[in-house]
């Protein structure tokens, strides 16, 4: 099935670009989430608008990637969320929160979709977290976890 990706999905392609996959994977994970739409030749007109979109978001040379990632890895991030006795989440902590606790500790304004979580956090402490900032940049960030 041809589909439009609306966002950036992590081993398939960037938005704005027309990819192939299987059927089950685009009705069943893709279109739901928003990632991306069906294709169809009314659809192409939309293909431009959402690249002229990610062109304005996107972060133009390897250089300016990389002076915002020394910046986001000398932040510390801290984060301050609800948590049981056993050091356990009520919940878990999302991209989004992540992204506003980035902001509030004094670093530069990062999306949430470029913020990649290898598995939910929901444990308190120290954790490891991938901010994609270019195709050849990722920073990594270093969030804590606190009760509060």
């Amino acid at each position: 099935m041809k589909i439009i990706l609306t966002h950036e999905v992590s081993g398939l392609g960037t938005a704005g670009e027309v990819v192939d996959v299987k059927d089950g994977y685009a009705r069943n994970y893709l279109v739901p989430r928003g990632f991306a739409i069906r294709w169809t030749k009314g659809g192409e007109k939309d293909v431009e608008q959402i690249r002229r979109g990610r062109k304005i978001r996107e972060i133009a040379t390897i250089e300016q990637a990389n002076e915002i990632k020394g910046r986001l890895e000398s932040v510390k991030v801290l984060l301050s969320t609800r948590a049981g006795d056993a050091g356990r989440l009520f919940g878990s902590v999302t991209p989004a929160d992540i992204a506003t606790a980035i902001k509030a500790s004094g670093g530069p304004d990062v999306d949430k979709r470029r913020i990649e979580l290898g598995s939910p956090i929901k444990t308190l402490g120290a954790h490891q977290v991938s901010v994609r900032l270019h195709a050849e940049v990722a920073a990594k960030v270093g969030v804590e976890v606190v009760a509060a």
